[in-house]
């Protein structure tokens, strides 16, 4: 008996040391918070819990959103044995022993195992191997979770026989309610504490959709702002900065900061200085700013401040974005901002926006004539009979690939929408385009 009230102390420290996030991990799948495309009735992942069925599934998603949570809930509502091993220090020998005990408990009393590989990622191929024959004969149920595209990272024979679901950043009001609830449990600060509405928006941008954050930087808080007392303690932004070490940056998503912020970062961008862009990027980035927004704004600005003076500006803000999709942040931060100072310091040019308004101001005005017969269809029934394609000269049969002759409707032949500048490649582009209008018009 004494061993075991030995036992129940020794865990009921253990308790006590836990960690804020540890403590208030949810125990069921309504206490999950975000990932309601996952855990909505008939969803994927709740049919498997709740048909208690052998599985072997993939979490893919950024940190801190809950990836081991659901895990751990799924093991506890399925009454399996929970087992979890990182794939940063363990090995095939590792993987093969949790499955011979898997094997051994199933054949001894029934006992079902769900091995849980937390940055399966980062498993090698044979590593990953390992776990195919567990996984096709069901002798374990498997989680894997990543923050990597499964894609590139997982063997094709384990992910075919997997299920993959991607997780969600929380959005805002997924953290507050974290935070929320972490202020009031008895598991978390117990109502020993109160957080200012200044401190809470501050932790919500800094978690940046992160709930294990948000809790972290909660408890950090607390830390600042003293022990316990009669009344609630009162934990401040100033509490949350010095914990942190990072300032609050003054930013309101849906208020005059952001567009404010915004408008500098593109009118840094377009006045070629690239110090000052990179300065509103981090500012963004700091407040916790959708960094597919950023993302978006990068590749507009590459067409419309750039274009064509530089045409490989759209290709590097275009792998920015597809960056930001790919490996998400942080380590995304660093695409954003090389394709920033790619924009800040190309050549700048704005006659491809200027174009394509012009061009369509005069589909607006009714300028839209009908297109000239050498250039319709003639390749359906009767076509040739009205005179369509009749006279149209084969581009590739003349000199340099260009043939003399109207394209444009009638009335609208001497409109000239892309006008180059001598910016950058659009000085070469300005003078093969009078090139090519010569040869135009000479037919």
């Amino acid at each position: 008996m004494s061993e075991t009230l030995f036992d129940d102390a020794g865990a009921e420290a253990a308790r006590g040391q836990e960690p804020l996030a540890v403590r208030m991990r949810p125990r069921t799948l309504d206490e999950v918070m975000g990932q309601r495309h996952l855990l909505g009735s008939g969803s994927p992942l709740r049919r498997l819990v709740e048909d208690d069925a052998p599985m072997s599934v993939f979490l893919w998603g950024p940190p801190g959103t809950g990836k081991t949570t659901l895990a751990t809930v799924v093991s506890k509502a399925t009454r399996r044995r929970f087992v979890e091993l990182s794939a940063v220090n363990a090995g095939v020998k590792d993987v093969r022993a949790v499955i011979e005990e898997a094997r051994r408990r199933m054949g001894m009393n029934g006992t079902r195992t769900l091995l849980f590989v937390d940055e399966v990622h980062r498993f090698n191929k044979t590593q990953q191997d390992a776990l195919l024959p567990a996984v096709e004969n069901r002798w374990v149920s498997f989680i894997g979770a990543t923050t990597e595209n499964p894609f590139f990272s997982v063997v094709g024979p384990l992910l075919s026989r997997s299920l993959l679901l991607t997780l969600e950043s929380l959005d805002d009001a997924d953290v507050r309610v974290l935070l929320s609830r972490a202020l009031t449990d008895e598991r978390g600060l117990d109502g020993r504490y109160t957080l200012t509405d200044e401190a809470a928006d501050h932790l919500v941008r800094l978690a940046g959709g992160d709930g294990r954050r948000s809790l972290t930087y909660l408890e950090a808080g607390a830390l600042v702002a003293g022990p316990p007392a009669a009344e609630p303690v009162e934990i401040t932004a100033e509490h949350v900065e010095s914990a942190v070490d990072r300032h609050a940056v003054r930013y309101d998503r849906s208020g005059d900061q952001h567009y404010d912020v915004v408008s500098a970062f593109i009118k840094s961008m377009r006045g070629s200085d690239p110090d000052a862009a990179l300065h509103y990027l981090a500012r963004m980035i700091e407040a916790g700013e959708d960094p597919r927004f950023i993302a978006r704004r990068i590749v507009v600005h590459a067409s419309e401040d750039v274009g064509m003076a530089d045409p490989t500006a759209l290709q590097t803000a275009v792998a920015a974005a597809q960056a930001v999709e790919l490996i998400g942040m942080p380590e995304a931060r660093i695409n954003l901002a090389q394709a920033v100072i790619h924009i800040s310091l190309a050549p700048k040019s704005n006659a491809v926006i200027t174009a394509i308004d012009a061009a369509m101001a005069d589909v607006r005005k009714g300028n839209a004539g009908p297109v000239p017969s050498h250039l319709r269809d003639g390749h359906y029934k009767g076509a040739a009979d009205l005179g369509h394609g009749k006279g149209y000269r084969y581009a590739h049969d003349y000199p340099g690939g260009v043939a003399p002759q109207t394209h444009a409707p009638e009335g609208l032949t001497d409109r000239e929408y892309y006008r180059p500048t001598e910016h950058g490649a659009e000085r070469r582009i300005s003078e093969v385009l009078r090139r090519i209008k010569g040869v135009l018009r000479g037919g």
